[in-house]
């Protein structure tokens, strides 16, 4: 399996560090534990800015950084050893292995970190943290601040001034590295299989459950520990509800199946939509429209280069949308004047895309100082453009209500464009028909 190496680790702690003020701290706690219910806790996954400086996994851990320090710029605290809880719950690495396996400097552990810590903070001009984002840690910082403050008297000196980690690390995590690339182009691959799975194993009479079955099979068969968010199933008229979740409905011949599902690697995320036919065959409706969304996703592609703007994929998008519903009938108008006044927003509500990585709507900005941001090598987004028929749109014909098609790939800007990490999924008509011809073949 594909891992960020420990060498990267180093470097971003680096690379964050350089960017710290003199004379400063940063501190940022692990994602605590979720209950699911009860005693019984969700698949623990952890804090995507806390990964990206450590690919430490554990819980009830805390990256300390402090630049300049002469006996070592990272510190851990982490959980120790204990054979009768790593009997129940597994394995950790304890302090030993935070610094062999996982680069810390040093490492404490996490139920002495009320008597360290504050003595780590003392004497620190500027404390860097994710402030707001963990109210429950907010207040043990700030229980911290204050023990060195009731020692002012004594000579202690409290930080006077707290920034967030924020605009710092989401910055750095925009731009991916080649190691980042590799990853996410793994997980684009393990979830090109679980799509084409799902393709491959529709049948009417099947429920949307059942393909989510297919996915979830080929994402642990490739070695993902997790989808990197709610698979989306929607059949028939379920298309045209955007982040429709049930997936207990059932296919029928005619329908579509819009599926936006994709796997996790090593806590970096895939995101791929595709829209077929139950029957294996589009009806001439279906076809149109799903034509219109996949001319719009090959434009938009167009329009993702270094030095091209964020919006300009999004711009491209609308153009084509809206030609093809003038064209089809369900605009009517000059194509400048309803894009001016928005007019396709009735079938296509969202952008275009959005930032891809360690979450699956991944931080960075979209803006800088008001103007839309810059494309530059490295930057990771999906392009997933859309058209949605609402099933009760008494404006269209009835032949085209309840079609909801949506497509959407990963793609990484490069020197000269950019590169699609999702091609592995057939896309154009003929190649999806082929596919599912050949499944039931097959299955014959």
């Amino acid at each position: 399996m594909i891992h960020i190496p420990k060498s990267e680790y180093s470097r971003r702690r680096k690379a964050l560090m350089a960017q710290m003020e003199p004379n400063s701290i940063a501190i940022l706690p692990a994602a605590a534990v979720a209950i699911r219910n009860r005693d019984v806790e969700h698949v623990y996954r952890q804090d995507s800015d806390f990964q990206y400086l450590s690919g430490f996994p554990e819980p009830q851990a805390v990256i300390v950084l402090m630049p300049g320090r002469a006996h070592g710029e990272y510190i851990l605290f982490c959980r120790e050893r204990n054979a009768e809880r790593e009997l129940w719950d597994g394995l950790r690495a304890g302090q030993e292995g935070a610094m062999r396996d996982y680069g810390a400097d040093d490492a404490f552990p996490i139920t002495d970190i009320d008597d360290i810590l504050p003595g780590l903070i003392e004497g620190r001009d500027r404390v860097y943290s994710a402030m707001g984002s963990n109210p429950e840690f907010d207040r043990h910082l700030m229980e911290w601040i204050n023990v060195i403050r009731s020692k002012a008297h004594l000579g202690a000196q409290p930080p006077n001034e707290f920034v967030a980690l924020d605009h710092l690390l989401h910055d750095m995590r925009l731009y991916k590295s080649a190691a980042e690339v590799k990853v996410m182009r793994e997980a684009a691959r393990i979830s090109a299989q679980a799509h084409i799975r799902a393709m491959q194993a529709a049948r009417a009479g099947l429920y949307e459950y059942s393909l989510e079955a297919e996915l979830d099979y080929e994402f642990r068969k490739g070695g993902a520990k997790m989808p990197a968010y709610g698979s989306i199933v929607a059949a028939g008229r379920n298309g045209c509800i955007l982040h429709y979740q049930q997936n207990d409905a059932l296919l029928k011949d005619g329908d579509l199946v819009l599926i936006d599902a994709g796997c996790e690697i090593d806590c970096y995320a895939s995101d791929i939509t595709r829209t077929w036919p139950v029957s294996g065959r589009f009806s001439p409706e279906q076809k149109a429209i799903y034509e219109v969304v996949l001319a719009a996703q090959e434009a938009a592609f167009a329009e993702i280069a270094p030095d091209k703007h964020w919006n300009q994929a999004h711009e491209a998008t609308v153009r084509v949308i809206t030609e093809g519903l003038v064209r089809l009938g369900l605009l009517e108008g000059e194509v400048d004047e309803l894009i001016a006044s928005e007019a396709h927003r009735a079938f296509y509500m969202h952008r275009a895309g959005h930032w891809l990585g360690m979450d699956v709507h991944d931080v960075g900005e979209y803006r800088v100082g008001g103007e839309w941001r810059v494309l530059e090598v490295g930057m990771t987004l999906t392009v997933e453009p859309g058209i949605y028929i609402a099933p009760n749109n008494r404006n269209v014909a009835k032949k085209w209500r309840g079609i909801g098609v949506r497509i959407e790939d990963d793609v990484v800007v490069t020197k000269t464009g950019c590169e699609i990490l999702s091609h592995g999924v057939p896309k154009t008509v003929a190649e999806i028909e082929a596919l599912m011809a050949a499944a039931r073949a097959d299955a014959a």
